[in-house]
């Protein structure tokens, strides 16, 4: 069983005065935060679970109600805490697709052969996401699969990567 965390979405505001808070969705499509679970919820230091949260999109945000949080000092509490799940929670990835959460921390190389470095995270632009890669040097790589991204090997903990290593 795959015990990692992934960080699923954060905890951005206050909702009303019933303890419902605003929260920020890493999943795609958003609502899908509400299928995992349980949340592991962490504010510094300190982590809790939370089995039976609730939510919605609401505009352009979403808001949930959780356990425990009843009043809006409760709901303010939580700001900025992180909302993580289980790696193993997640269903598996359909053929050809991964997690970004699953590349992170892979060696990164050119099809050459020339060590890049490690990737770091990953972030999405309008064009393309991209794998910050981080080595003697930080390093932005489109995650253009095929043309720029060849070869992914969760396996071996190998990216191979068609890209200049002095770009």
């Amino acid at each position: 069983m795959d015990d990692r965390l992934v960080l699923v979405g954060r905890i951005v505001g206050v909702f009303g005065v019933a303890g419902a808070v605003k929260l920020h969705s890493f999943t795609e499509p958003r609502e899908n935060i509400f299928s995992y679970r349980p949340w592991l919820v962490r504010l510094g230091n300190e982590t809790r679970e939370i089995d039976r949260a609730k939510g919605k999109v609401q505009g352009k945000g979403m808001v949930a109600t959780l356990p425990g949080v009843d009043d809006r000092d409760a709901a303010a509490a939580l700001m900025g805490a992180e909302i993580y799940v289980q790696r193993s929670a997640l269903p598996q990835a359909a053929p050809g697709e991964v997690y970004w959460s699953d590349l992170e921390g892979l060696r990164v190389s050119t099809v050459e052969g020339r060590e890049l470095g490690v990737v770091s995270h990953l972030f999405a632009t309008g064009a393309n996401d991209v794998l910050v890669v981080k080595g003697e040097r930080e390093r932005l790589v489109p995650f253009i699969r095929d043309s720029v991204v060849r070869e992914i090997d969760l396996a071996a903990g190998t990216i191979v990567v068609d890209w200049d290593p002095d770009f």
